[in-house]
């Protein structure tokens, strides 16, 4: 847990509501922070395997899970080609695109792009985002050309590719999948403009409605899209797919997680395990259970 990413405090919280978990039902376990010579912590004593609570760069994109297989541990969530295609939504949107799966128009953006022909190509209102980031990290919602400029601006500070995506509004779903089985659809409501880093972890005004309310034949519709968007880039033992469903009645695929948060007051995951009648405890053990083994 841990890590030197811009996730890093929601990686402690994870990791730690994760250990205490694990310790509640006599796991013997040890919290590592990555942040400090992690190769030294992981091989000073003799694990069985890893579990993974690290979010964004250095833990989610498939770095650690390559130190992990290069050391012979098992550990949790997808492996190295998985983490590391989840992680980067720019080549996501690729694979699906070419997998003809619904996700909305995007273009790569750099300091010097046309901004008018980018609007031409994406449309309006926009999503400007830094490809490497997750929990809404560097995400500007643009609904004038002249918002883009500064929007590109704040995304660059993240030293990664940068993308405009065009904004659907619509109503926001994610679905939690554990190996084969997606659990109840949770459907999210802000009164913030998107659902952004303060509307997932601080705002008490932050609507999470499980059950989703969708007819069961749409909402298994839905769970199977997400399905297959997870798969198709390689991810594996347990995740979230997040999109939004347009006025039309149209799914369009934002991005998966390969490593959610796992806090226990404000995290999907276990919010829609809960209706499917597992708790977190319960949960921790089982993503434990599907770990990849070396």
């Amino acid at each position: 847990m841990g890590g030197n990413s811009a996730e890093r405090e929601i990686s402690l919280k994870s990791g730690q509501a994760i250990l205490n978990a694990l310790l509640r039902q006599g796991v013997d376990a040890l919290g590592i922070d990555t942040a400090h010579d992690v190769v030294t912590q992981l091989t000073k004593t003799q694990f069985d395997r890893v579990f993974i609570a690290l979010h964004g760069r250095g833990g989610e994109d498939g770095t650690i899970q390559g130190l992990l297989e290069h050391l012979g541990l098992a550990y949790t969530g997808s492996g190295v080609l998985g983490s590391a295609l989840a992680m980067d939504k720019y080549r996501t949107k690729l694979v699906w695109q070419g997998l003809g799966l619904p996700t909305p128009a995007f273009v790569p953006l750099q300091a010097d792009s046309d901004l008018n022909q980018v609007v031409e190509q994406v449309g309006l209102p926009l999503m400007v985002k830094p490809v490497l980031e997750g929990s809404s990290v560097g995400i500007t919602k643009v609904t004038t050309v002249n918002e883009l400029a500064q929007a590109v601006e704040i995304a660059l500070q993240f030293d990664c590719l940068v993308i405009a995506e065009r904004f659907f509004s619509g109503i926001e779903y994610t679905a939690a999948i554990l190996q084969d089985t997606v659990f109840p659809l949770i459907r999210l409501e802000t009164p913030r403009e998107f659902y952004d880093y303060t509307a997932k972890y601080s705002d008490n005004n932050t609507s999470y409605i499980c059950p989703c309310g969708l007819a069961a034949e749409q909402e298994q519709a839905l769970q199977t899209l997400a399905k297959q968007a997870f798969f198709s880039i390689g991810a594996s033992g347990w995740g979230r797919v997040d999109f939004i469903v347009d006025s039309a009645g149209q799914a369009w695929l934002l991005e998966v997680n390969t490593i959610p948060g796992m806090t226990e007051d404000h995290s999907l995951v276990p919010k829609a395990a809960k209706v499917a009648g597992i708790n977190f405890d319960q949960l921790v053990l089982r993503i434990l259970d599907s770990n990849q083994v070396f």
